[in-house]
């Protein structure tokens, strides 16, 4: 008994609210927790919003404190934005109208339509209930169908215009009823919006609204109602949806999902008062855009949707493969419109089919003048196929012609006839030999030669060309290696020039850009292939050299000496020609720059000499020589620029630990220790000495300022910068940057000095002798090599060969005794 009273609480709730009218509406807020939203009217509604704007709240805070959430939440939500949104006629009269045409109820927007395909090909028609830009929303701005039929809750808009102004929305009763002010009763309900007007005309008349010739009414549909309509069938979601008024069948075939996987997309039924009034075939609308069908709903419609008769599959080059329905008296012919048509590389002449017969499939060919009278079967599955990728008169020329490429074999076309459609040989043309490539009827191939000297000169036939030939013509170019000439030296653009005939040593020199400042004219060397060495004579010679005169390279009067291909031109310098040579000087001189080197005996100690010698804050144990190309590549080492010398300590410093390590994982260039160690203080006191060095064009002498620092770096804990100081030792310093790593190769320490001199440690027996530190200096501890474990087997391995070795050397003591 306890739990059907429980049970009965709710609806004796929803009661009380139906019916208690103001007194439901002062307590509702209450206990709205347990409110069916669907079941307020709009006078609680309205309440509701009051009692929060009382509490300073807004709507959703406060239907939130009230225990409301979720689903209830959400429809809360959706009637107050219809109620906000819908002004409903009463009856009164109005002065202006409603802007936008609008639904007289709450619109269900929970769609879900799943995609229907089978065996990975899609139903023709299925993506246009499934498709996301795709909703067929009836269109509410619409002007009034005059056919319309009015029903309860649809909006009837009356305007008066003239010598009497009004302005009337009026909602038609569940009576089917409008209530006119100062008129009365009209009854409207299954009238059309036409006929409405002309009873309303009357009425408004017969009151003397309608006074004098200027005063006229405009009767039109304000907000429309909704209708219930029932989809069944093999549709994806059957069941009850409540559309507008103005809705279609389309329309709720799109609430429904559309047709299912067994759905008919061509026999679709519109039920009204228990007869089918249409049967809509979706397919006049997919392909051509005809809605006759289409027609508009009126509550209790029933569309039904049956199984499909008879469905084919269409694939292969046709523009739309699918699964088509077909109807009684349709042919292939029709299957194929359904598919948009073939494609342009379809096969036409003919149509495979696999049919269903009996226990089993079976495969036919349709041939095309039977695709009009061929009735498709249940489950037949067309297949249209590609054209061959082949020629039927396609032959091929390539090689020394004009036009090289694919020709039409026309009757009887011959190799001449061919050569003459590609616009006749090139000059370069091979003309002694050439070759047919023939496909013969097994598809095998064979090569058959052909003379044109012979063939022109009639002594030889023409050859009759057959499918497929494929003509090859060489060029002269094409079977022997490019003739080149090379020229090197002193001249303005050195290289390899292409030969021609009676290509002479003056024309390569011209071609080369003549002679640089320095060229000497005098002596040209000319080296020559020769092919008739002897294999057999040690002393045989390998290349032939002429030494040639040159006094005048532009002038065509003198004798030239003519090349041969292959040959090899040296240009030399003339006797005593020197080109100016810089060395830069950077750092702590007085007068640093470049200087241009005046002697060739000139060394570091006079180059310093010229610089004005050291100022007061240099230190000249750190002195350094960069030696490099880096001005025959262009590049501008010479800037004084501490983040460049960083970059080069460090490049250093990498390639030693490289070859502390034995590997290599960086290039050449970073490689190469461009420094040269010296002793600038040594050269400055003792000039001209053996460490006195010549200087080089492109030398860099670097003299630093007094260093008051070293640097620890490598596998130490704490790689630092550490304050020089004599009484420290190569250990202090390590510790000073924390100590050796785990990882430190400690016998590989080593120290880099200012000057760029390495100086690495030293074992004696158990002893290590550390390199002196100076100021400025570098240690850099390198890490040690992973040496792999030796395994048990190893380890047993070496205990049985001692083992053996012992027993070996017990043998050699007793034979002795």
């Amino acid at each position: 008994m306890k739990y059907f009273l429980r049970s009965l609480l709710p609806i004796l709730f929803i009661s009380v609210l139906l019916f208690s009218g103001d007194v439901s509406g002062q307590s509702i807020s209450q206990s709205l927790s347990t409110v069916n939203v669907e079941q307020l009217s709009d006078a609680q509604i309205n309440k509701i919003i009051a009692d929060a704007n009382n509490t300073g709240q807004d709507v959703t805070t406060y239907l939130q404190s009230k225990g409301v959430t979720g689903t209830q939440l959400q429809k809360f939500q959706s009637r107050l934005k219809v109620a906000s949104d819908a002004k409903f006629g009463t009856g009164q009269d109005s002065t202006t109208g409603e802007g936008t045409r609008k639904l007289n109820y709450q619109k269900d927007t929970s769609t879900a339509a799943g995609t229907i395909s089978r065996s990975g090909i899609r139903i023709f028609g299925a993506d246009l209930f499934n498709g996301k830009n795709v909703s067929f929303e009836p269109n509410l701005r619409l002007a009034t169908p005059v056919n319309y039929i009015l029903g309860p809750d649809d909006q009837i808009v009356i305007n008066v215009y003239g010598q009497s102004l009004v302005d009337w929305h009026l909602v038609v009763s569940p009576d089917g009823n409008i209530n006119i002010p100062g008129v009365g009763i009209v009854s409207v309900s299954g009238l059309t919006i036409q006929q409405a007007t002309a009873v309303i005309k009357r009425r408004l008349a017969a009151k003397n609204y309608l006074i004098g010739k200027g005063t006229n009414v405009n009767v039109s549909l304000g907000n429309i109602r909704s209708i219930k309509v029932i989809v069944v069938g093999e549709v994806t979601r059957p069941g009850t949806y409540t559309l507008p008024s103005l809705a279609t069948a389309f329309n709720a075939l799109y609430e429904s999902g559309g047709p299912n996987e067994n759905g008919s997309f061509r026999q679709i039924e519109i039920i009204r008062d228990n007869r089918v009034i249409k049967r809509l075939d979706i397919y006049d609308f997919l392909l051509k855009a005809d809605q006759k069908d289409n027609i508009s709903l009126r509550d209790q419609d029933i569309i039904r949707v049956p199984t499909y008769r008879i469905r084919v599959q269409m694939a292969g080059q046709v523009k739309r493969p699918a699964i088509f329905e077909v109807l009684p008296g349709e042919t292939l012919q029709d299957v194929i419109n359904f598919a948009g048509g073939f494609t342009d590389l379809a096969y036409t002449s003919k149509i495979k089919v696999l049919q269903i017969d009996n226990q089993e499939r079976k495969i036919s060919d349709i041939i095309e003048n039977d695709y009009k009278n061929y009735i498709p079967l249940r489950g037949d599955r067309y297949t249209v196929d590609a054209i061959l990728e082949r020629y039927q008169n396609r032959v091929t020329i390539s090689g020394a012609v004009f036009r090289p490429g694919d020709y039409e074999l026309s009757r009887g076309l011959t190799l001449t006839q061919l050569i003459a459609n590609a616009a006749g040989l090139k000059e370069d043309a091979y003309l002694t030999r050439g070759y047919i490539n023939r496909l013969r009827s097994d598809n095998t191939t064979e090569s058959i030669a052909f003379d044109l000297n012979a063939i022109h000169a009639k002594t030889a036939a023409d050859i009759t060309l057959s499918r497929e030939d494929s003509v090859t013509i060489p060029s002269l170019f094409d079977l022997r290696d490019r003739y080149l000439v090379s020229i090197k030296g002193e001249v303005r653009k050195p290289g390899d020039f292409s030969y021609g005939e009676n290509l002479t040593v003056e024309s390569l020199i011209e071609k080369a850009g003549g002679f640089t400042q320095g060229a000497s004219a005098k002596r040209v060397q000319v080296a020559r292939r020769i092919t008739t060495g002897d294999p057999m004579n040690l002393n045989s010679p390998v290349s032939q050299v002429f030494t040639i005169d040159v006094t005048d390279p532009l002038s065509l009067s003198t004798a030239n000496f003519v090349l041969k291909p292959f040959d090899i031109v040296s240009v030399f310098s003339l006797p005593g020609f020197e080109r100016l040579r810089v060395v830069k000087v950077e750092g702590e001189v007085l007068y640093p720059g470049s200087y241009t080197i005046t002697k060739k005996d000139e060394k570091i100690s006079d180059i310093i000499a010229r610089a004005g010698g050291l100022i007061a804050s240099s230190d000249a144990s750190g002195g350094t020589l960069k030696r490099t190309n880096a001005a025959i590549l262009g590049v501008d080492k010479f800037k004084v620029d501490t983040i460049a010398l960083e970059k080069e300590r460090v490049q250093r410093l990498r390639s030693l630990q490289q070859n502390v390590n034995g590997t290599s994982i960086i290039s050449d260039d970073q490689l190469r220790n461009d420094y040269v160690g010296i002793d600038l203080e040594k050269i400055i006191s003792n000039p001209g000495s053996k460490t006195d060095l010549l200087v080089e064009d492109g030398d860099l002498i670097r003299v630093p300022k007094q260093q008051q620092v070293v640097r620890v770096n490598g596998e130490v804990l704490y790689p630092s910068v550490v304050v020089f100081s004599s009484s420290k030792s190569f250990k202090d310093y390590v510790i000073n940057a924390g100590g050796f790593s785990s990882s430190a190769l400690k016998r590989g320490a080593y120290v880099v000095y200012p000057n760029g001199t390495v100086k690495g440690s030293r074992k004696f027996l158990i002893f290590t002798t550390r390199p002196d530190v100076k100021p400025g200096s570098e240690i850099f501890v390198p890490k040690a090599l992973d040496k792999p474990k030796i395994s048990l087997a190893e380890i047993l391995g070496i205990g049985g060969t001692l083992a053996s070795i012992a027993a070996i050397i017990i043998g050699f003591a007793n034979l002795a005794k």
